[in-house]
């Protein structure tokens, strides 16, 4: 009973998709299952199928804006945003997250 896992990184303080957001997947054991980075609309295809259990998304959200050019503090309030989750049954999760350099929300979404 495999899962279907999606995220979608909104930046709040732009009022746009986060493209090109380094992202990686990973499994409660500390195995990587995914490293890739968001696309123009914020999305990341090609995350993996994933058993019922507990994962972990990693979201290098400091060089994301960074790379926008916002002057971040040394060091920056957020460096990597992590969303620890879990996986109850073969139904689709959907990880979105809005984020600005001060501050990020999450929720299961669909």
């Amino acid at each position: 009973m495999m899962a279907s896992l999606s995220t979608h990184v909104l930046d709040t303080g732009h009022g746009c998709p986060a493209a090109a957001v380094a992202l990686r997947l990973l499994h409660s054991d500390g195995t990587i299952l995914f490293a890739g980075v968001t696309d123009a609309d914020g999305r990341c295809p090609g995350l993996p199928p994933v058993a019922p259990g507990r994962y972990r998304l990693e979201f290098a959200i400091a060089r994301y804006f960074a790379g926008r050019g916002v002057a971040l503090a040394d060091p920056p309030f957020l460096d990597t945003v992590i969303i620890d989750f879990g996986i109850a049954d073969g139904n689709h999760y959907h990880v979105p997250l809005l984020v600005s350099p001060y501050g990020y929300s999450t929720y299961r979404g669909s």
